[in-house]
């Protein structure tokens, strides 16, 4: 997905897999972004809009199953137009696990576009997939979405745009409770169970390990301090050997029993440590306050 100044992103993939949130990071990244366009009518739109502004041109399509089974077919003629118009392509297929993807449904409520047709949930994701095999074949790179979330999705997608480069590796510090499972993605995962629980304060209970309050508390407990340095140790000792090895992403996880105050504190520690210390691709997220 490397840019350049004649450019057009294709995003395709299942239906809950996370396009919508492709197009949009596209969006704000300044692509002109249009969704669910019929595929017959793509070099038109690139013609069109070549002839606005050929000094700088980056568009983004979502193409999916909501195109007829036909048009989808046609693809591979329509990229063969755009890159005589001078345009380079990209084809980037989101996938996801179809357990993954029932869960989505079922979360958010949404209808699948194939259940208008009478199809269960599962048959209607089979039969996607089977429709969506023509882009899948062209496609130049496939995401698969299953353990992302939004805000690693986003990131993922902004990396890809934008380019790696030695040394630029993605460092995101998750917490977590454990009651309700050890995210499956860590690459690191430390046990803060061991340190000082504010949940046993009344008045740091309903706060978090984002508030003043519980960080001072934490701050002046020698355990935690030592705790801390420990662990910016471990990540300084080991994290520019992860960049040797040209990794994109890390993902260093911490849990407590409720996910709400020492995880939260660590992670929060750790992100500022590394921003401190000239990182410049730094995530957090609290996966039990989100």
């Amino acid at each position: 997905m490397n840019s350049s100044d004649s450019h057009l992103i294709i995003v395709s993939g299942l239906s809950g897999s996370g396009k919508s949130v492709a197009l949009r990071t596209l969006e704000d990244l300044g692509y002109y972004c249009v969704d669910n366009l019929p595929v017959r009518l793509l070099p038109s739109l690139v013609g069109s809009l070549e002839n606005q502004d050929p000094t700088r041109q980056k568009m983004a399509v979502s193409i999916d199953v909501r195109n007829r089974i036909d048009e989808l077919g046609l693809l591979g003629q329509s990229l063969s137009e755009i890159h005589a118009l001078g345009f380079s392509t990209r084809l980037v297929f989101f996938d996801t696990e179809d357990a993954k993807l029932i869960k989505r449904f079922s979360e958010t409520r949404r209808k699948h576009p194939l259940s208008m047709q009478g199809m269960a949930l599962q048959d209607a994701i089979a039969e996607e997939r089977r429709q969506l095999r023509p882009l899948i074949a062209l496609a130049d790179l496939v995401i698969d979405t299953t353990h992302y979330n939004v805000h690693q999705l986003r990131k993922r997608v902004l990396d890809e745009v934008q380019g790696h480069t030695r040394n630029s590796i993605s460092i995101l510090f998750e917490s977590f409770a454990y009651k309700n499972g050890v995210p499956v993605d860590a690459d690191f995962v430390f046990d803060t169970r061991c340190l000082p629980n504010p949940h046993w304060v009344p008045e740091l209970k309903p706060l978090s390990g984002k508030d003043a309050p519980v960080r001072a508390y934490f701050d002046a407990d020698a355990l935690v301090s030592a705790y801390s340095a420990q662990v910016m140790a471990f990540v300084d000792q080991w994290l520019p050997r992860f960049e040797s090895e040209t990794r994109s992403y890390l993902t260093v996880a911490f849990g407590c029993t409720g996910g709400r105050h020492r995880s939260v504190y660590m992670a929060e520690a750790l992100a500022k440590h590394c921003n401190a210390r000239g990182h410049d691709k730094v995530m957090v997220y609290h996966r039990e306050l989100e």
